[in-house]
């Protein structure tokens, strides 16, 4: 599914044009929806997202029909002098998920950045628009870029255009939490300059297939690893570097959280892959990406932990990104060779990649659906949403779906994702991280059944609803959910037989059961209000000696979540982690 950078050739290939044309469309969308402006930005996204799609497919069955990576040399001009873009089989993963989950989000966005009756031109529906088309460009740049300045400049414009996607709504709350996203985000972005700053002045080149074949080991290239590492995870959010991505994901419009879930945060994870399994594979050692492992996990518990006592459906799908963010880094110690010498291209890396695409997908849907329920509702009160599923069948189908193919149930692509680590933790000995990738279902079910509860219990009267939501939105969201839970059957490449099983089967059934049981265990016990309660019934009020231990359990992970995410404990982390990671890539080698 992805190539070495070693392997990839220095000349422009066969179908290499395609890589030009995936960045240019998107740039010519965003002056063209800025020349024309008004009701023709929509109308510019929704003719070039579906071209751009078209497009990711062509070069993927021209990769698949050269087997080997496509490459565009700039201006004939070769590295290092020139610039190249390259697309490999990662590449062109991302490149179709991109298109895909940004078809869907235009389709679902129609309805909620529509430009109003009798006016020529206002603000949220054409910035929303444009800076959609700016995502998409900004996206298929770092997919493509085959150098650490590029891929930089790329990561840069992909901030400053989720940024302002945060703050659509215009309220105090949501410019307070873009502010605290792009500040923290700029951090990220000095400590990846200037490990890039290192490998140039030590090599004199920043192109990734050179780079490959020179770097060693030493005290520049060392720094260099630690420093882009950690600012890529505060880029990505990783625990305890989160302080951005809850009330930024949380607060932003529907559609807007949606792409920065699915998509913005997955740009800077794709760059910590090229960094350690192309750039500097001899550099990273085992030590150091059971780190980032670590992370994961406390990342998976925390945010599973602190979306179950979030009383706002938005906030817990955020917590919820958090907490799934965390299983994309558990496949970097389960990549080493045997050895535990250096990264390869293997199992455990194309488990990552599913896992990238089923989280993309089910969460743009999940987001979706909690956004159709506040824009019917008026609100998103976890207690207060008895009868949706009554009132919006379609929508809590949507939630539904996108929950069971985060748990990894048969067959969606994070059931396909775990097989493939859990197979690579097997051969390599790694038991404890088997551990994790099997309870952490439990966590993703316990959040899914609280809002599953809630939105099923009867109601005495008619919901309340202050709008009718699009049909056409709700359709959105579900394929998207659908997408994630069926994308076993549409994986790249032949598939193992000994991987795929039949969902009906009673091991998959009594698995299903185990982790729904151990979820609702898990809400009964943790969330703010008792699983079964009224919304007018206290926490903790209606439970005995073990729901009461639980709650305070619950109480001390806000707490915990609310002191990490203060800016000072936040900074600290950041140098710290760049201290620590340096540490094991230098004691961490093998001997």
């Amino acid at each position: 599914m992805s190539m070495s950078a070693a392997g990839i050739p220095a000349v422009t290939t066969a179908g290499g044009f395609l890589l030009v044309l995936a960045l240019v469309l998107p740039l010519l969308g965003v002056l063209a929806a800025l020349t024309l402006g008004g009701r023709n930005a929509r109308r510019v996204a929704m003719l070039a997202i579906p071209l751009g799609l078209v497009l990711a497919a062509a070069a993927g069955i021209e990769l698949m029909h050269s087997g080997q990576a496509l490459v565009y040399v700039l201006g004939g001009w070769a590295p290092p002098l020139g610039i190249a873009l390259r697309a490999d089989g990662l590449s062109v993963v991302m490149l179709l998920t991109t298109a895909l989950i940004l078809l869907a989000v235009a389709v679902y966005g129609q309805a909620d950045f529509q430009m109003p009756a009798g006016v020529d031109e206002a603000r949220a529906p054409f910035m929303f628009w444009t800076l959609l088309l700016a995502v998409w460009g900004a996206l298929n740049a770092l997919f493509l870029a085959g150098d650490l300045f590029t891929l930089y400049v790329a990561l840069e414009l992909l901030t400053f255009a989720g940024v302002p996607l945060v703050s659509l709504g215009g309220s105090p709350e949501t410019v307070q939490a873009a502010l605290r996203y792009l500040l923290f985000a700029l951090l990220g972005s000095v400590l990846y300059m200037l490990g890039a700053v290192l490998l140039y002045g030590t090599y004199g080149t920043l192109d990734i297939a050179l780079l490959a074949e020179c770097v060693r080991p030493v005290p520049a290239v060392i720094a260099a690893a630690a420093l882009m590492t950690v600012g890529l995870l505060a880029k990505t959010a990783l625990f305890p570097l989160h302080l951005w991505l809850p009330p930024a994901h949380a607060g932003a419009p529907a559609a807007a959280s949606a792409v920065l879930s699915a998509l913005v945060v997955k740009g800077s994870w794709f760059l910590v892959v090229r960094l350690w399994f192309d750039v500097m594979p001899g550099v990273v050692t085992l030590p150091a990406a059971q780190l980032l492992a670590a992370l994961g996990t406390s990342a998976i518990v925390v945010g599973s932990v602190v979306a179950l006592r979030q009383e706002r459906l938005k906030l817990l799908v955020a917590y919820s990104t958090m907490a799934q963010i965390g299983y994309l880094f558990l496949m970097f110690p389960l990549a080493f060779d045997p050895a535990g010498n250096a990264p390869v291209h293997g199992a455990a890396l194309d488990g990552g990649l599913l896992q990238v695409v089923s989280h993309a997908t089910a969460k743009a849907g999940m987001f979706m659906a909690a956004g159709l329920i506040y824009a019917a509702l008026g609100h998103d009160r976890i207690a207060d949403l008895a009868g949706v599923a009554r009132a919006m069948p379609v929508t809590v189908l949507a939630f539904a779906l996108a929950g069971l193919a985060l748990m990894g149930v048969v067959p969606s692509g994070a059931y396909l994702a775990k097989k493939l680590m859990l197979d690579a933790a097997d051969g390599s000995g790694q038991w404890w991280w088997m551990i994790v990738l099997q309870g952490g279902a439990a966590f993703t079910a316990g959040y899914v059944v609280l809002v599953l509860v809630s939105v099923m219990r009867s109601r005495p009267g008619p919901l309340p609803l202050v709008k009718r939501v699009s049909r056409l939105s709700e359709l959105a969201a579900l394929a998207l959910s659908m997408s994630s839970l069926l994308l076993a059957f549409s994986a790249l490449g032949p598939v193992p037989g000994n991987l795929l099983a039949n969902p009906f089967a009673p091991k998959e059934l009594g698995t299903l059961l185990a982790v729904v049981l151990g979820g609702a265990l898990l809400a009964l016990g943790l969330s703010r209000r008792s699983l079964f309660a009224t919304a007018q019934l206290a926490a903790g009020a209606d439970g005995g000696l073990l729901r009461r231990s639980a709650v305070v359990v619950g109480e001390a992970f806000e707490l915990a979540d609310r002191v990490i995410r203060r800016w000072q404990f936040a900074s600290m982390s950041l140098l710290m982690l760049v201290a620590l990671v340096g540490g094991l890539l230098i004691f961490g080698a093998p001997a």
